[in-house]
């Protein structure tokens, strides 16, 4: 056993309503933060980088079809995404890949004074921070 990979993040897995949507929405962000394509089947996919990866499904037992970030549950998946000037050109990019910007009159400061960050949400109403490195 690696005792340096204890405790470190192995995957996430969140259930979509459309895996097709998924596939562009997520496939767009991942793949330019580095993911590759890892696994697909039928009802889903993964992306991977280095050690984790993320898993989108349309699973057969969802119980409802909307996800509400601000329900018990998943809130937000956030990534370091570089250099400010790579937040901003993110977060541009997100409009034409089916992802709205989140507290945009706090846009880069959402987060707190000398946290810049940005905050998307997709079509199915899950969020993304991307944050500058320090």
């Amino acid at each position: 056993m690696n005792e340096d990979l204890v405790g470190a993040l192995h995957h996430v897995e969140l259930w979509v309503p459309n895996l097709e949507r998924a596939k562009a929405e997520w496939g767009w962000i991942l793949t330019s933060l580095g993911y590759s394509t890892f696994q697909t089947w039928a009802q889903g996919i993964s992306w991977r980088k280095d050690g984790t990866y993320l898993v989108f499904e349309e699973s057969p037992a969802l119980s409802s079809r909307e996800h509400q970030r601000t329900a018990p549950g998943l809130n937000h998946v956030a990534f370091t995404a570089g250099s400010e000037q790579r937040v901003d050109a993110l977060v541009e990019e997100g409009r034409r890949n089916g992802w709205q910007p989140l507290f945009a009159e706090k846009y880069p400061y959402a987060g707190g004074r000398g946290h810049y960050a940005g905050y998307l949400v997709n079509s199915d109403g899950f969020e993304i921070e991307l944050v500058a490195n320090k």
